[in-house]
């Protein structure tokens, strides 16, 4: 099998995939980049993906993806043996695919616009307000799914990708220590997760412990 190409940056969302891409034993190479950074790291990240976003996904064939749960589905086409998708004929299929979709089209956009909010309304007040709300939204956003947390994984006995989510997303605001007290099933989910010696040194690659 050809070689894929992944690109993304320390902590972002391409953990998701990068995991994802170590669990199907598909052949692949990282490239991390300051997305952020002028330079010609971004300036090839935006002639690949015009949003400037990472993951950004380079497949065999020159084909770009630049959705991770595009990404998710692809791979899970390309290795099925992976388990990162419940299989058509099964009950979870369909839970596992709204979940999916809730992750990427209605949590992960609370960053998009609470990280930077003077970048949509103005300085002051105005962004304040927009942060404030935003974070709100997000947490009320995790409290619902975390109603809908199986055990030990998201759809109950069946490994999915939906762990991986999880497992990188609670990494990010607001935070471990909120997730342990707010969500204790999303974080039982991920410290399943995070048994698995594969998805183990991806997380340690992009959330290293602090140094003493």
């Amino acid at each position: 099998m050809s070689s894929y190409e992944l690109i993304g940056s320390a902590g972002c969302g391409s953990a998701i995939v990068e995991m994802a891409l170590v669990l199907a034993n598909v052949p692949h190479t990282l490239t991390d980049v300051p997305y952020l950074k002028p330079g010609p790291e971004r300036d090839r990240l935006l002639h690949l993906n015009p949003l400037g976003q990472v993951p950004t996904l380079v497949l065999p064939d020159g084909e770009v993806m630049t959705e991770s749960a595009a990404m998710i589905l692809h791979l899970h086409d390309v290795a099925p043996q992976a388990g990162l998708v419940p299989p058509p004929d099964k009950p979870e299929r369909a839970r596992f695919l709204n979940l999916l979709v809730r992750l990427v089209a209605a949590v992960y956009p609370t960053f998009t616009y609470g990280d930077d909010p003077p970048q949509w309304t103005t300085e002051g007040a105005p962004a304040d307000l927009l942060r404030e709300r935003v974070h709100t939204r997000r947490a009320e956003l995790w409290q619902e799914l975390e109603r809908q947390a199986g055990a030990p994984h998201m759809l109950g006995r069946r490994f999915s990708a939906l762990d991986l989510y999880v497992t990188v997303m609670t990494h990010w605001r607001p935070g471990p220590s909120w997730f342990g007290t707010m969500c204790p099933g999303l974080t039982a989910v991920a410290r399943e997760a995070a048994q698995e010696p594969n998805v183990a040194r991806v997380l340690q690659r992009h959330f290293p412990p602090p140094s003493e």
